[in-house]
């Protein structure tokens, strides 16, 4: 544990200490400070009549006037970046320029090495999300003069602890990247394709593969069209990116009752009140387990690789 701690004490003053983390906290700053000025701008006419139907403050991070989309798509887009940016180079790095060997003469063992290097990462992502998350909440408060409820408080922390996740995935896969590769910029860009690939292509994909399992025109009847509907958002799941937005839809928007299509007839007897935060994360709870599983299967095989990897000194 002791070398553990060294490592990651080791690592997050260097990430601190990067004009990487500098750079990447501006970008996420700007925003969603720009994103938080036009939502409140936006709700600041209508916060009277908001403030009777409640949830006013989650507003701030889910409206968009049309200028500029909300503060979670932000999140949505450039938390991949964060994520990739932080690992693509945590082992390659130590193996170009010759310092893991000296590392591992230490009394540290191999294994405290990437268990350090990840959990600093994790330490990173969740300081730079928390204090992202009360900046933007301070000037919204300031803005629209409406404190936040428990019920909003618990679901702005689950949001920011599901993009943490979200965010710690993209950061496990770079640096199973970082393991498989020995040059940087080719773990770099092996992330970035299956960024693109999965933020961009799996939903166009699932939408034509859909097309192709269950054919549909405007005579099919409604149990057809449900089916096609299914089968193109089970598809589209396949992707991080859309568990990631379908369950941050779920948490921060309470309206929200069900993530599928349903056929007007099942919507009979369903209450218009919004859902409690247990009942919505229950409902988005799939989605949280889908990328912590993602998150850790990435983390297994590169620590597997890790230890089985051969170190010289050069």
């Amino acid at each position: 544990m002791a070398g553990v701690m060294s490592v990651f004490r080791k690592e997050l003053a260097d990430h601190f200490s990067g004009r990487r983390f500098v750079i990447l906290f501006a970008l996420i700053c700007v925003a969603g400070l720009s994103a938080t000025w036009v939502a409140g701008q936006s709700i600041r006419a209508d916060v009277s009549g908001d403030r009777e139907s409640g949830f006013v403050f989650l507003k701030l991070f889910t409206a968009s006037s049309g200028v500029l989309p909300p503060f979670v798509s932000f999140i949505g887009f450039l938390g991949p970046l964060i994520g990739l940016a932080l690992g693509f180079d945590a082992i390659n790095s130590e193996h170009a320029r010759g310092t893991l060997s000296r590392v591992l003469s230490q009394p540290i063992y191999r294994d405290s090495v990437i268990n350090g290097k990840f959990l600093a990462g994790i330490a990173t992502i969740g300081l730079m999300l928390l204090s992202i998350g009360l900046l933007l909440g301070g000037m919204g408060l300031r803005m629209i003069g409406v404190p936040p409820t428990l019920e909003e408080v618990l679901r702005l922390a689950s949001f920011l602890v599901l993009s943490m996740v979200y965010v710690a995935f993209w950061m496990s896969l770079s640096v199973l990247f970082s393991v498989v590769f020995r040059q940087t910029a080719t773990s770099a860009l092996a992330g970035m394709a299956v960024w693109i690939f999965a933020t961009f292509f799996i939903p166009m994909l699932a939408g034509i593969a859909a097309d192709s399992l269950v054919r549909v025109n405007q005579d099919s009847p409604a149990d057809v069209l449900l089916l096609h509907e299914n089968v193109n958002q089970m598809l589209s799941r396949l992707s991080p990116a859309t568990l990631y937005q379908e369950a941050t839809l779920t948490v921060l928007t309470p309206q929200i009752r069900t993530l599928g299509p349903i056929l007007l007839e099942q919507t009979r007897g369903m209450l218009p009140n919004p859902l409690s935060w247990s009942q919505s994360l229950l409902i988005a709870w799939p989605h949280v387990v889908g990328l912590l599983a993602l998150t850790l299967i990435c983390f297994a095989i590169s620590y597997v690789r890790f230890m089985r990897q051969e170190i010289r000194a050069t």
